[in-house]
């Protein structure tokens, strides 16, 4: 499983790291995604990455 959100769908980026002398890299930033029990629509509950800005918006209902 990828680490993206389940709730914005927040995935990973990829750009160019540049060095002092401007010399282009391939580099990527992965989101701050956690691994949290959320309680699902049908009464279960249901472990799902979810990135750190939905968390702390309150846009998951935790177990």
């Amino acid at each position: 499983m990828s680490r993206v959100c389940s709730v914005c769908g927040k995935g990973r980026m990829s750009g160019n790291a540049v060095s002092h002398s401007n010399r282009k890299t391939r580099r990527s930033w992965a989101p701050n995604v956690q691994k949290v029990k959320v309680n699902t629509p049908s009464g279960g509950v249901q472990e799902v990455y979810v990135c750190a800005r939905c968390l702390r918006s309150g846009k998951v209902d935790r177990a």
